[in-house]
């Protein structure tokens, strides 16, 4: 049988900027058994994440992130649908994901890999496990009660940069769930600020590309920033820290401003930034959902809940195609998506 795979046709080096053409999709002959304990799957979703930046080159930089190797196929997370079994758990029909899902339209994998699903947690919408009730949701959730430390009626303030992305879309309006008294987002366009305050629940948005970052955070937060949930680092993150309270706290969650740049992780803060965390007490810390997989079962639930009860706005950004996996990435690193960015291999099928 053949099928379709996209792989890596090329690395942008440490320092370059992805583009589509880093890939390459190609035709490859699947085997025509499915031995014990392995599943033939069919490929409904694939995701494309910042962290993949890092897979691009030779060193990850990471201990738990494998580098993608040139001319194999790229992987990453996706749901897809069990066409064959010969798995003890699972059969023919049930819907699963994996977060090293092969970017290819079928498949034969190690059914121990892959984690079976349930649609009504999703009404349905089966693409949503690999944003706001898969990975990304769970680490704005996580990551915000293990480091935001918000303390309901306390009238915090928190502020997310990357705002209208995966995590910052639904970290903003789960601060306010558990209890911040005010949430200010920042990205990159008017359209996306205006999501943000009109359908998210953001009191306020700044759009970097236009607005003196530091100068529209003193008019909106008067009080001072009590937690950040970071997703950007850089220049934005140096004027919100600058503006944060004593005994705050700041959500590593992301660093996408200096994917393209050779240096570590968490990348190393200017002397007057670092200045300011020892002087205000203020925690930064690296966050790593994966750390926390004893929460992940409780934390779908809650999010599914939120979702259900209308309380938690999701937002996709969808594009069809395998043939399209590049171009998705360099879109997703280019903050050309709101929300989650979801690249549809096959039409959904009835759940």
């Amino acid at each position: 049988m053949i099928v379709r795979r996209v792989v890596l046709n090329s690395r942008p080096g440490i320092n370059g900027i992805p583009v589509a053409e880093n890939f390459r999709v190609e035709e490859v002959s699947l085997p025509d058994t499915v031995n014990e304990g392995e599943v033939k799957v069919k490929t409904l979703y694939l995701s494309v994440d910042p962290y993949m930046r890092c897979r691009m080159n030779e060193d990850t930089g990471s201990d738990y992130l494998t580098p993608w190797q040139l001319s194999r196929v790229v992987d990453g997370g996706g749901v897809g649908v069990i066409e064959e079994s010969k798995h003890t758990h699972l059969t023919q029909g049930d819907f699963v994901t994996s977060f090293t899902w092969p970017w290819q339209t079928e498949a034969i994998l190690d059914g121990n890999s892959l984690e079976k699903v349930v649609p009504p947690l999703v009404d349905g919408h089966l693409s949503y496990f690999l944003g706001a009730i898969g990975m990304p949701g769970l680490t704005s959730l996580i990551g915000i009660q293990e480091k935001g430390h918000i303390t309901p009626g306390a009238n915090q303030t928190m502020v997310v940069s990357g705002a209208a992305g995966a995590c910052g879309s639904l970290a903003g309006q789960i601060g306010h769930l558990l209890g911040c008294s005010r949430v200010v987002g920042i990205c990159g366009t008017d359209e996306k600020c205006l999501l943000l305050t009109s359908e998210l629940g953001f009191d306020a948005a700044v759009n970097y590309k236009k607005d003196n970052v530091s100068e529209r955070l003193l008019e909106l937060c008067p009080s001072g920033v009590d937690v950040y949930f970071d997703n950007v680092g850089g220049d934005i993150s140096d004027a919100v820290i600058s503006q944060m309270n004593p005994n705050s706290h700041i959500i590593l969650c992301g660093q996408i401003s200096q994917y393209n740049k050779d240096v570590p992780y968490p990348p190393p803060l200017p002397p007057a930034i670092q200045a300011i965390l020892k002087e205000r007490n203020i925690t930064r810390e690296r966050f790593l959902v994966l750390n926390y997989k004893d929460k992940f079962q409780l934390g779908s639930l809650q999010l599914s809940q939120w979702f259900k009860e209308g309380k938690l706005k999701i937002k996709e950004t969808v594009i069809n195609g395998l043939e399209n996996m590049g171009v998705a990435f360099q879109s997703m690193m280019t903050g050309g998506n709101i929300g989650k960015q979801i690249v549809c291999i096959s039409e959904e099928i009835s759940v």
